[in-house]
This record gives structure tokens, sequence and C-alpha cells, in this order.
């Protein structure tokens, strides 16, 4: 699949869409999220022209990928999260129903979160 160069995240990362700027860095950009689902909820995107995890972890740089695992962590850091405790998800795909083709992490916090998912019966 080619990546899609209008997807929302590209526009933001283009200026051609404002965001609610968290943390950037030279391969990454933090925002928060315009439909907040817990009191933190902020969603960190490399620069790159990455769909998915799949594609990040194949085809960006050492430099890219440490750089962006390291914005993730001081967003978390930045936003107070660490001490309680947070969630970060990444959707892949139509089946974990990832909305916008771009590599985009979720930070959750501020609340309990509860169970991620429930265990299968056996």
């Amino acid at each position: 699949m080619a990546y899609d160069d209008d997807n929302i995240f590209a526009k933001i990362l283009r200026d051609e869409i404002p965001c609610d700027k968290v943390h950037e860095t030279e391969h990454a950009l933090a925002f928060r999220d315009i439909n907040p689902q817990t009191p933190v909820h902020v969603l960190v995107i490399p620069r790159g022209r990455y769909e998915s995890m799949d594609d990040f972890s194949t085809g960006a740089s050492d430099a890219e990928i440490a750089d962006f695992i390291r914005a993730v962590g001081e967003v978390a850091r930045m936003m107070g999260v660490v001490d309680d405790g947070y969630r970060i998800l990444a959707n892949h795909g139509r089946d974990g129903h990832q909305e916008v083709p771009h590599l985009h992490i979720h930070i959750f916090g501020g609340k309990n979160l509860g169970r991620m998912i429930k265990p299968v019966d056996k």
C-alpha cells in the first residue's frame, strides 16, 4: 500500500492543519488528541511517511526509531502520568481499527484505565 500524503497527520506535519502541540523533536511530533478518551490523551507521530509500526520498524533509520521512542517516553513524563501509570497504543490495519494511515502512538493517562482486553475463555 502506498503512503497517503493527504491523511490528516501528513497535513498536520505540513502545517496545513493546526494541532495542540505538546512536544517536537527532529523525527517526532506530539499533540493532544482532538477527541480525548482520557484526561491525558496525546498522539505521538513520526515525521516520516510511515503507515504503521511494521512499516516504521522495517523502513525507518536507527536515528528515527530512537528519537521517536524517546519522544513517547518524554511526553509521558511531561504529561505527569509516569508515577500513576499510563497506556500506549498503536493500531495497525483493518482488524486493529487503524483510522489514520500514518503511524501514531496514543498515550492515555490521568485515570485508572482498567483492563486492556478481556481474557479469552478457555
